[in-house]
């Protein structure tokens, strides 16, 4: 059944989204009991369709924001089939109810934990991995047993235009829907009464996602950024450091939550780092990035201007542009950056930079870095590139993050088994894998007890001497 795209105008509301809102807030009462075999066969369909659309998602990538085809490979179709193949693998122990055990004073009582469907989900999306940070969510969504109102970003026209046919193709619109629109439509959609939402965006947004929530007491998943430090100390293997910054910073021209933001640099090491990542810059992509076919393009007009007004900015407070700055306007490209002498006070430390522009900023002791990164927001991910298992547990113990990875940059994301998500600004609860079906899920708690002599009647009014010394002993050994 195809979607159409909704209006933006005043009758949004009451017209269109609250039909089918109604319709599937019906069809979800279905889903409550819907079996795991059931579950995992539209986990399959979605599965095969991905697949034999391989193509079809590439171009549509492609056409959106000049996306290589290989990291689309990657980040949006192996990344999604590998929550795929995993749920599909685990469906059977996630839906299992989970038992626990029985304290003393229960003795008599059996009980567990029942996973049930929470009911009508919307999943928001962005439009930086806008397949895979849209098809994620509704992989837990299914597994879990929910209905799923579906808001794709208006920035990538054609990967909507992708993911509205197959979702047309796999699901009837009671269970599954795409809604279509721009903000004025993701306004409307928040004043339904949801069961949950998962949201992935700017923390700005996210707030106003949550306060929506907060009028209907809906439980949310927001998934959002922040400015992820990256830690080399005087140990790290600079080539293997600056090789995976470099990828970490550059993937998807650096419109990635998660990709370092900046580089805090042991001063004895700074120097060889740069030239090392201006090295492997060219490695990458070539004396003229702007001719690789492997380098994504800027998502439109004002991310560009932004970007490059951050550089402007840089560079007239002191900052050295080591590589790149160069844009072109018209095919909104802009060269992977390099920034060194830069100080907090800059534009381009202040906000998430969303861009291949890395900032580079040096330390001499360790406690700066910890003390450095914990006065501001807790980032969505942290990385640190050492040899020194000590150095390691100093930074890992002193400061906070939604996620780490220690010589590595990005991988956590792709470990099903890890949960996803930020602390505080870069993010409220956690995603992937059974995170991800627990978060769609009410984990609803279940005691048994038997008929006839329980332990707590003895506790039971009149509240007699014998009563309360009876509950004494219980206090004192018990």
């Amino acid at each position: 059944m195809e979607t159409e795209a909704l209006t933006s105008d005043h009758q949004v509301f009451e017209d269109q989204l609250l039909p089918i809102f109604e319709q599937q807030k019906a069809y979800a009462q279905a889903l409550l009991i819907s079996s795991v075999e059931q579950r995992k066969e539209k986990l399959k369909r979605l599965r095969q369709w991905i697949l034999s659309n391989r193509i079809a998602i590439q171009e549509a990538l492609s056409r959106d924001f000049h996306k290589p085809v290989f990291e689309t490979d990657i980040t949006e179709i192996y990344s999604t089939k590998t929550e795929l193949d995993h749920a599909l693998g685990q469906l059977h122990k996630w839906m299992r109810p989970a038992k626990v055990g029985t304290p003393l004073v229960l003795i008599g009582t059996r009980s567990r934990v029942m996973y049930e469907p929470k009911g009508v989900a919307l999943i928001i999306a962005p439009w930086n991995y806008p397949f895979y940070l849209l098809v994620s969510p509704l992989i837990s969504a299914i597994a879990a047993g929910c209905c799923a109102i579906l808001k794709p970003s208006e920035m990538t026209p054609a990967t909507t235009s992708l993911v509205k046919r197959m979702v047309a193709e796999l699901f009837e619109s009671r269970e599954v829907t795409v809604v279509e629109g721009d903000a004025t439509v993701a306004t409307a959609l928040l004043k339904l009464p949801f069961d949950h939402i998962f949201f992935t965006g700017s923390p700005q947004i996210g707030k106003v996602v949550m306060r929506a929530a907060a009028e209907h007491l809906t439980s949310v998943t927001l998934e959002l950024g922040g400015k992820s430090p990256c830690i080399v100390d005087a140990t790290a293997n600079i080539k293997d450091a600056a090789e995976k910054i470099a990828i970490g910073k550059f993937l998807n021209a650096g419109q990635t939550c998660i990709a370092p933001d900046y580089i805090l640099v042991h001063k004895s090491k700074e120097k060889e780092l740069v030239q090392t990542i201006q090295a492997v810059i060219t490695q990458f992509y070539g004396a003229d990035p702007e001719t690789s076919p492997d380098l994504a393009h800027i998502i439109n007009s004002r991310h560009l201007n932004r970007l490059q007004g951050l550089i402007s900015d840089a560079v007239a407070k002191g900052a050295t542009l080591v590589v790149g700055g160069k844009a072109n306007a018209e095919t909104r490209y802009l060269a992977p950056t390099l920034l060194t002498g830069v100080t907090p006070d800059m534009q381009v430390m202040q906000e998430e930079i969303f861009g291949p522009v890395l900032p580079v900023l040096t330390f001499e002791h360790i406690h700066e870095v910890t003390h450095f990164v914990t006065e501001r927001s807790k980032p969505l991910a942290l990385y640190i590139f050492s040899q020194d298992q000590q150095q390691i547990d100093y930074v890992l113990k002193h400061t906070t993050a939604g996620g780490v990875s220690v010589n590595e940059c990005l991988m956590h994301v792709l470990h099903p088994d890890l949960p996803f998500g930020g602390v505080n600004t870069s993010g409220i609860g956690k995603s992937h894998g059974f995170y991800g079906f627990v978060a769609f899920s009410n984990e609803k708690a279940v005691l048994h007890q038997r008929v006839g002599l329980t332990n707590y009647k003895q506790f039971y009014p009149p509240y007699t001497q014998k009563v309360k010394k009876l509950f004494n002993l219980l206090l004192q050994w018990l």
